[in-house]
């Protein structure tokens, strides 16, 4: 399965970043879409339109740490390996986009309404968001195809 081209369609079929990314790789963790969809929901838009950290960066690390994550929080090591693992996922997402801010990537001064524009042609050709889906479920998809788990 190409997760980063299945992430891409999922934006276009109208995900937000977060979602795109996030349900590209729910079918691993065992979730259903729409429960994922529901899951990644608020973190859009940087964190519901805030601006903050792209969506696209919270979808890939909720997945990263649904398939890699740690339950046993008694161990510290578990703690440190994981936060290693998310460090670098995102320092190669901020390598290769140059931020990992939403307001950043769009070249944006602070947060938005509440309310998304229509996803027109012109949204589509304004925004950098597809190609950063389709980064981040590469960065993943390369990292699970490095790392098998399970």
């Amino acid at each position: 399965m190409d997760r980063k081209k299945l992430a891409y369609d999922l934006f276009l079929e109208g995900c937000n970043c977060s979602q795109a990314v996030f349900c590209a790789f729910s079918d691993l963790v065992g979730l259903d879409i729409d429960f994922a969809k529901k899951l990644s929901s608020g973190f859009g838009g940087g964190i519901g339109r805030l601006r903050e950290t792209c969506g696209a960066v919270s979808g890939m690390v909720m997945a990263a740490s649904a398939i890699y994550g740690y339950s046993d929080t008694s161990d510290p090591e578990l703690k440190h390996a994981h936060y290693k693992l998310i460090q670098s996922l995102c320092k190669r997402f901020c390598e290769k986009s140059g931020s990992l801010s939403c307001r950043e990537l769009l070249g944006l001064s602070g947060a938005s309404d509440p309310y998304s524009p229509p996803r027109t042609e012109e949204f589509y050709k304004t925004r950098p968001c597809p190609r950063l889906i389709a980064l981040a479920a590469e960065i993943l998809e390369d990292y699970i195809t490095e790392h098998p788990y399970g």
